[in-house]
């Protein structure tokens, strides 16, 4: 049975920038890394609260011409969602403005060093997602 969301796996142009992002603007706190048969850093575990982890590995995003890639975004839950935001703004990132979604969730965008989207999302009292919310 599913139990919940383990982890986001993103390759990334250059790791220790992306760590840097994700450690030191969003706040994500480094876990373990991958290091190879000769002792050199590939990847990187990130702890993103609870059981929820991300994974970042050094290297190309390779697609085939003409391939659609299906990934939208990285959606990560704040607990009050305007006071993030405004910490993320002092920290450099650009973020959007607060908005409610059509699912009345409170959320605001930005973009990793890669490109890669993330929400930023709060419930509320409104939000769809409540009945299965533990």
């Amino acid at each position: 049975m599913i139990t919940g969301l383990a982890h986001v796996c993103f390759t990334v142009a250059d790791l220790e920038a992306s760590v840097a992002f994700y450690r030191d603007v969003l706040g994500l706190v480094p876990a373990f890394e991958f290091i190879n048969d000769r002792g050199e850093k590939f990847g990187q575990y990130l702890h993103a609260g609870g059981r929820t982890f991300l994974e970042l590995f050094q290297g190309e995003r390779v697609e085939p011409a003409g391939e659609r890639q299906s990934y939208r975004h990285l959606c990560l839950e704040v607990d009050d969602l305007r006071a993030t935001a405004g910490a993320l703004r002092r920290r450099g990132a650009e973020v959007s403005e607060v908005t409610a979604g059509s699912d009345h969730s409170l959320q605001a965008w930005l973009r990793d060093p890669d490109g890669n989207r993330i929400e930023l999302h709060e419930y509320t009292a409104d939000s769809k997602q409540g009945p299965y919310l533990a």
